[in-house]
């Protein structure tokens, strides 16, 4: 079996993504999917994993082979809390169970990458303070946090890595833009790590209309 690409994707799905932000959202991630399904390197290596959360975490789609991933449309409840914290817990649960590790005699997989896109800010504040240093550990090659619109709270993504993009409005060419951006990165950690060289510094740049959380 040849080493996997572990890719993680945390979608908020709070009643705030209510109408075009969230069609927007399921029709990137289709998008996504599509293109990457014409990179070799991706289609070798790539396994998705779709996890959204509003109050309750939700596992859309289990670590699945790119070419065999069926993608279900993200359904959101009415209104209700935020649960990031405990989605990053249950990323980190995932990963520990689900990611192979390299052992003397086989390679394991290569490190998973995270993309976490947010319209607020975690309402379980001390679950998520908790969650942090439990992510780092997990060794992620990359984490990319998107705050979505203008209630978004980037300070709390900056807690948890250094490549946190701003999407200032909620429009769908937002949102496609930046699902295009997310398959680019994907593609080059899928192509690094077919060299098996490392994935530092092979992301593309965001779209010029995000700014860069500094």
């Amino acid at each position: 079996m040849s080493r996997r690409l572990p890719v993680y994707l945390l979608i908020d799905s709070s009643g705030s993504m209510q109408g075009e932000p969230i069609h927007a959202v399921n029709v990137g991630i289709s998008a996504m999917l599509s293109a990457l399904r014409q990179d070799p390197y991706a289609l070798e290596s790539v396994y998705i994993s779709l996890i959204t959360f509003d109050r309750e975490i939700k596992e859309l789609l289990p670590l699945t082979p790119l070419e065999s991933a069926q993608f279900s449309e993200i359904e959101l409840p009415k209104s209700g809390a935020t649960h990031m914290g405990e989605a990053l817990e249950f990323v980190v649960d995932k990963v520990a169970k689900n990611v192979i590790k390299s052992s003397d005699t086989t390679k394991g997989d290569f490190r998973p990458m995270l993309f976490i896109m947010t319209d607020g800010s975690p309402s379980d504040l001390m679950v998520f303070k908790e969650s942090l240093p439990k992510v780092k550990a997990s060794n992620f090659a990359e984490i990319i946090a998107c705050a979505a619109g203008p209630k978004a709270k980037p300070e709390f993504l900056k807690q948890l890595t250094n490549n946190v993009v701003v999407l200032d409005n909620m429009e769908s060419s937002a949102f496609s833009q930046f699902f295009k951006w997310v398959s680019d990165s994907i593609a080059a950690g899928s192509m690094s790590s077919g060299v098996d060289g490392p994935l530092e510094n092979s992301l593309p740049p965001p779209p010029p209309e995000f700014q860069i959380v500094l």
